[in-house]
């Protein structure tokens, strides 16, 4: 607990922890970036590959699934093997499918390859456990909320500047057929290098690498297993399967959004591109702060409140998504739409925050486990979304099926409850990082009446 970091300080780069913040949080933002970069390109792809409604419904579920076996394998990978090997090696290898993406001549080549990227959005998992073992209790929510939330940015920042790369590139005279494979060059190029950079500037834990100098310590905060254990370990907590369910209904309607929102503006409201791209990005950067405003609403009301109240915090969050899902898909003209989206967008991020902020709290001896079973749910939640577009046929229709479950699902958030043994524990950690925290405070002098000085 004395090596975590008890504060954020944004703009220092010099202690481990913070590196891993900022790396963690620009890692994800790549990872979203090149996972969703195709979506706001789905009206020209449709339109060359002259795709049927239920090949685009399959295009968008095989964008979510692979994540779903990804995050299932890369929580276990950074007990194994540390979260520095296994970002890296997720970034460089990732970068070859978005690569591929330039190849595609068809409807199977675009649906394989489109399987293989969303591989990277279990990039969320290793964000979410290096902040989880680099901050203490009384921040530990705001940091993994934070990073979180600034990583999916890249999912709002893909759906607003790919349209306007994409305008730029036609600009030069380039025809539609290769402009927009042209456009995917550049998120395959910024996963390269952020991935050398991660291999350079982080580390595993405040006090070194898994396999250097902090590995005997690493071991021990795992609980001295790894891999497929923790897996196992983490499964058999039901603590671990509600937020499985509240993680599909935030998180996945996300990504669910991410995949079809653009289409929708387009075919319902009649928007262009351009237009459509930044209706969507504006729900996408909500979680530049919304996110991590979960995070933070949890830690001070734990502060209050104890362990359980971060719970309840979640349920109301849901509850309010839920309302405004069913706001959004009976809006009729496409300013209610926009505002209704950006109503509810706020309340779902803010809820990924919340489930997150909680996650660390869960089990800390599997901690890989847990966050990548709950970071699967996220991706089971969109691909459940798909299957039920696929059944319904209508987008519209679908968003109010998903509002009804949303607000159901809500009610799993209260199931999560803690012993008072394990209470205790996470109370006794809390008030370490607090007392740490204030050691750590600077201190101003004062004189007294004899002149001398004091703090």
């Amino acid at each position: 607990m004395s090596d975590k970091a008890t504060r954020i300080e944004l703009f220092q780069w010099r202690t481990p922890q913070m590196r891993a913040f900022h790396l963690s949080w620009l890692a994800f933002f790549v990872c979203f970036f090149a996972w969703f970069a195709v979506a706001p390109l789905m009206p020209l792809v449709r339109e060359e590959f002259r795709l049927s409604p239920d090949q685009v419904a399959n295009i968008t579920i095989a964008a979510v699934t692979a994540t779903i076996f990804g995050r299932l394998l890369i929580g276990p990978l950074c007990d194994r093997l540390g979260p520095r090997r296994t970002y890296a090696g997720l970034l460089l290898l990732g970068s070859v499918p978005v690569f591929g993406m330039m190849l595609v001549q068809g409807y199977a080549s675009f649906l394989l390859v489109r399987l293989a990227i969303g591989a990277v959005g279990a990039g969320f998992v290793i964000t979410q456990y290096h902040t989880s073992v680099m901050f203490a209790p009384n921040v530990v929510g705001t940091a993994n909320a934070t990073a979180a939330g600034w990583g999916n940015a890249g999912g709002g920042a893909a759906q607003a500047a790919i349209p306007l790369l994409l305008a730029g590139v036609l600009a030069l005279g380039v025809g539609h057929h290769l402009a927009w494979r042209i456009v995917m060059l550049l998120p395959g190029v910024l996963m390269v290098i952020v991935g050398v950079l991660y291999w350079k500037f982080a580390q595993d834990t405040p006090e070194g690498d898994r396999h250097g100098q902090g590995a005997q310590s690493f071991a021990a905060g795992r609980g001295k297993q790894g891999g497929w254990a923790t897996l196992r370990q983490a499964a058999g907590n039901y603590r671990v399967w509600m937020l499985f369910v509240t993680y599909a209904g935030c998180f996945g309607i996300e990504l669910f959004v991410h995949g079809v929102a653009a289409s929708y503006y387009v075919d319902r409201f009649g928007l262009d591109l351009r237009g459509a791209g930044l209706a969507v990005g504006g729900f996408g950067l909500l979680a530049l702060f919304a996110r991590a405003m979960g995070g933070m609403a949890s830690d001070r009301l734990a502060r209050r409140h104890g362990l359980a109240s971060r719970a309840r915090l979640l349920c109301a969050l849901m509850f309010c998504e839920g309302i405004g899902l069913l706001w959004f898909s009976s809006a009729q003209g496409v300013a209610m739409a926009v505002t209704a989206m950006l109503a509810f967008g706020m309340c779902l991020h803010m809820a990924c925050g919340a489930t997150y902020a909680l996650v660390p709290f869960v089990d800390r001896k599997a901690l890989g486990g847990v966050a990548g079973i709950i970071g699967a749910g996220g991706n089971v939640g969109a691909v459940a979304a798909g299957f039920l577009q696929k059944y319904i046929g209508s987008v519209q229709h679908t968003f109010t099926v998903l509002g009804g479950f949303v607000i159901a699902g809500s009610l799993c958030a209260l199931a999560v409850r803690f012993s008072r043994e394990h209470v205790a524990s996470e109370e006794r950690r809390y008030q370490e990082a607090l007392q740490q925290n204030w050691l750590l405070q600077p201190r101003e002098l004062s004189t007294d009446s004899t002149g001398r000085s004091s703090t």
